[in-house]
């Protein structure tokens, strides 16, 4: 593999000074970020900078604020805000965010987790009707109970007041400017707008998306947002206080309070401190150290299943050998099983991080691998500081961006962004469509897990941002995905091509996706050759299609002494430099 480190294949699995002290610090997720010694990491090679995102506006907003001489963050919070214009199903200000950010002077990488916070009336009935009966998941998702406290903009503010170099208020213009100027629709926005979904047919969707003349846009129709374009104004003066206080929060309150299923979110609510600023957690892999954001995103269930992958011989085979395959989805089924059951937010339960990540509870969840064809489906395991937990039935949909940026110092920024399904609950407020996180709760019957309802709380994410280091601390690259709860299986999937099969990352993006999880096999069916998917089905992984075909995948990559991206072929992203 080609990286400017140029680190020998024989080091595999060395600790050195970095890795140890990142281990120490990041695997309690609590723990303040550790700083290495600045001498200890060698600077980054020049760049003048490179954006990776799921729209080529976005991308080039980006770029914009690289050319002026933006940061990393700075260059993130344009993605986001032009995201939420032109990806306006996937993601948003008024959403969720997970982010890690890597300094290229010190080698420290931080993590800003933007995860939604339930009200204070938020409690396990909240997805009930009047007589108490669940509601529909459409129903659900389309009430007021299923928007949590918004955490996108909190988190980016907290990110860019530690990392930022150009002022706030110059951040959004690419976006307003477009908002009120306007773009052409495309194919993929369309069939969102054209969906067979629950949003899809809410009246806030269908008014946003209608010609002067009543009927629905079509691709290649250009598609204004002024109204967002006066939000972006208002943010741009006022930061995230702009979602707490004033006009705009204002209207959220009474918007989510708005038949049907109206909910009871106040003021107060508003003023909870969303975004955190936490340790990740970082272990090493292969010759790497590979980090990821701390609960309640699934980070430890990705490095979990690349754990659990690295004791195994799949770095000696390929991509068109059936037993590699089958490896990653009995892995996949394991760490699945046990992020399922563990993970939920660390502020109210205990979540065992240590123990999941422990070498001997690694080795033994590996050893349930079978031998010769998938094994039944895998109950969760018990890893030291295991609490008891209730079953979970957490349903989480396939909404979701990625973005990656990387400034001409060498900083990176890898972030998930999300506003959960296709175009949240439905719900606008100034031109943004709302969150529905909080339907990604475990509600129903399941009171007792660990993703159980609570006011204040989380819930668990599948968001699982990826910075990569060499031994030294040196950035090796970035990136993530959207997917639901298909996010880990495409995220490790992607690594094993690139840090195991050593592809070039737009290869490893680019091969076909594998979602294994429980009982099921889900993915690109027809992207695997016909002779590969036959063997696989001998091995009794029956791969079928359906779901696992709507990754986005975006990333950056040292190769070779420049920077090279990734954009997901599956989406209309573009990755691209200075």
């Amino acid at each position: 593999m080609a990286f400017t480190s140029n680190l020998p294949r024989a080091l595999h699995g060395l600790l050195v000074a970095v890795a140890l002290s990142t281990l120490a610090a990041c695997a309690g997720g609590a723990r303040p970020p550790v700083v290495p010694s600045a001498s200890a990491v060698p600077p980054a090679p020049a760049t003048t900078g490179f954006v990776a995102s799921a729209h080529p506006l976005a991308t080039e907003a980006g770029l914009d604020v690289l050319r002026r001489g933006g940061s990393a963050i700075d260059a993130a919070v344009a993605v986001q805000a032009m995201l939420g214009l032109v990806e306006p199903q996937s993601s948003g200000l008024m959403g969720g965010a997970i982010l890690l950010h890597y300094d290229a002077t010190s080698g420290r990488v931080d993590s800003y987790i933007g995860r939604e916070r339930a009200p204070a009336s938020a409690g396990p009935g909240m997805f009930n009707d009047a007589e108490g009966r669940p509601l529909s998941r459409g129903d659900a998702m389309l009430s007021g109970h299923a928007t949590g406290v918004p955490g996108t903009l909190p988190a980016l503010a907290m990110a860019h007041a530690a990392h930022g170099r150009l002022a706030w208020s110059g951040l959004f213009g690419a976006a307003e400017r477009r908002a009120e100027q306007g773009f052409a629709v495309t194919p993929r926005m369309h069939r969102h707008i054209a969906g067979t979904f629950p949003q899809a047919s809410a009246p806030d969707v269908k008014a946003m998306f209608a010609r002067e003349d009543g009927t629905q846009l079509q691709p290649g129709d250009t598609f204004r947002n002024p109204a967002y374009a006066e939000s972006l104004r208002v943010v741009a003066a006022r930061g995230a206080e702009a979602l707490r206080t004033g006009p705009l929060a204002d209207a959220l309150i009474a918007r989510l309070a708005e038949a049907p299923n109206g909910a009871r979110v106040t003021a107060e609510d508003l003023q909870q401190q969303v975004a955190e600023h936490t340790a990740p957690i970082c272990r090493p892999l292969r010759v790497y150290t590979v980090c990821v954001p701390p609960p309640p995103a699934s980070g430890v269930g990705l490095l979990q299943l690349m754990m659990i992958l690295d004791g195994t011989d799949i770095a000696d085979r390929g991509p068109d050998d059936p037993r590699a395959w089958l490896l990653f989805a009995e892995a996949s089924r394991l760490a699945y099983a046990d992020r399922d059951h563990y993970v939920g937010d660390p502020g109210f339960v205990d979540v065992p991080v240590d123990g999941l990540l422990a070498p001997d509870y690694i080795s033994a969840r590996r050893a349930l691998i079978g031998s010769h064809a998938a094994a039944r489906p895998p109950l969760h395991g018990e890893p030291g500081g295991a609490p008891w937990r209730g079953g979970d039935a957490t349903d989480e949909p396939a909404g979701t961006s990625h973005l990656v940026v990387v400034d001409a110092a060498g900083n990176a920024v890898s972030m998930t962004t999300t506003i959960e399904s296709f175009f949240g609950s439905g719900r606008t407020v100034g031109g943004m469509f709302l969150n529905n996180q909080l339907t990604d709760f475990s509600w129903g019957e399941a009171a007792g897990a660990a993703n159980a309802i609570a006011p204040g709380k989380r819930p668990r994410s599948s968001m699982s941002p990826v910075i990569v280091l060499d031994q030294e601390g040196r950035l090796v690259g970035a990136l993530g995905s959207p997917g639901g709860n298909a996010i880990p299986a495409y995220v490790a999937k992607t690594l094993v091509g690139w840090l195991y099969w050593e592809m070039p990352l737009q290869q490893a993006v680019a091969l076909p996706n594998l979602v294994a999880r429980g009982k099921n096999f889900n993915g690109e069916a027809d992207a695997f050759a016909p002779g590969l998917r036959e063997a696989l089905s001998k091995l009794g992984v029956d791969i079928v299609a359906g779901s696992g075909e709507d990754s986005g995948l975006h990333g950056v990559e040292w190769r070779d002494g420049k920077l090279a991206g990734a954009a997901d072929p599956r989406r209309e992203g573009v990755a691209a430099g200075l």
